[in-house]
């Protein structure tokens, strides 16, 4: 699933192409007709990311809401439009460029009143200059639930996901099974602030780099990373153990995160 600094790249990239313009809005595929004609033919006025969600803002004041899931993705190319490629849940088309949204996991046209729902069921996205990260702070400090849970749910903190989980608490040396009510506060500033800056990295650079100092890989997808997915720690070699939390796939040196 694509983590925060997808999204809002995708928001910075969407942004020249399909805000200030009026959308022809179809659905190739069908299952989103209705929705596509609610919002045919309006100008659209903002991208915006709020943690793993991308909503456009339309002038009639209705907002496309996408979350892609795990397999959902986005198309974008300069016009003449192709010919829809898969599965095209939506497709707009500006004065200049076709954005098509593949197999989103969720597409849905929404009133001021559902956008305002679902923006106050979001925990603070670190790369929102709004964001309040008291708030995710008053979350965890009162949770019995392991800070490596609680940073991988979206109503606690917005964008972060499963690597990013474990690059974060390995560089603040922070046990990911320690409760959140024994995370300091001073830890849960340093966890907050490594994430900002991480995740500030992944959309300029439209990949996760988690080392310090280097650039983008030369891999399918360009990832750099400390232990996730990795077999030894870089820091003191001792054996990396991968386990689960939530569900999803976590890693973390048994020497090196230790406390808070």
């Amino acid at each position: 699933m694509p983590e925060g600094h997808t999204i809002h790249r995708a928001a910075l990239d969407q942004r020249p192409m399909l805000a200030d313009q009026r959308l022809k809005i179809l659905s190739p595929q069908g299952r989103f007709a209705e929705g596509a004609a609610r919002i045919d033919g309006q100008t659209c006025t903002g991208i915006e990311a709020f943690g793993k969600h991308l909503v456009y803002r339309f002038e009639g004041g209705d907002a496309l809401h996408v979350h892609l899931g795990l397999f959902g993705m986005f198309r974008a190319a300069k016009l003449p439009a192709r010919a829809p490629k898969g599965a095209v849940r939506v497709r707009m088309i500006s004065r200049t460029h076709v954005v098509d949204i593949n197999g989103p996991n969720t597409c849905e046209v929404l009133d001021g009143a559902g956008l305002a729902a679902l923006t106050g069921r979001i925990g603070p996205d670190v790369l929102r200059k709004d964001a309040d990260p008291d708030k995710a702070w008053t979350r965890i400090s009162r949770s019995r639930s392991s800070i490596g849970l609680l940073l991988m749910d979206q109503s606690v903190i917005a964008g972060i996901g499963n690597i990013y989980r474990s690059e974060i608490l390995w560089r603040q040396g922070i046990d990911p099974e320690l409760p959140g009510n024994r995370i300091p506060p001073e830890a849960f500033d340093r966890i907050w602030t490594d994430a900002v800056h991480l995740l500030g990295i992944g959309v300029n650079a439209n990949t996760i780099i988690t080392v310090d100092g280097v650039k983008k890989s030369k891999s399918r997808y360009g990832e750099r990373v400390n232990i996730f997915a990795k077999e030894i720690c870089p820091a003191c070699a001792s054996a990396i153990k991968a386990f689960e939390i939530g569900g999803r796939r976590a890693f973390a040196c048994g020497r090196c995160q230790t406390s808070a």
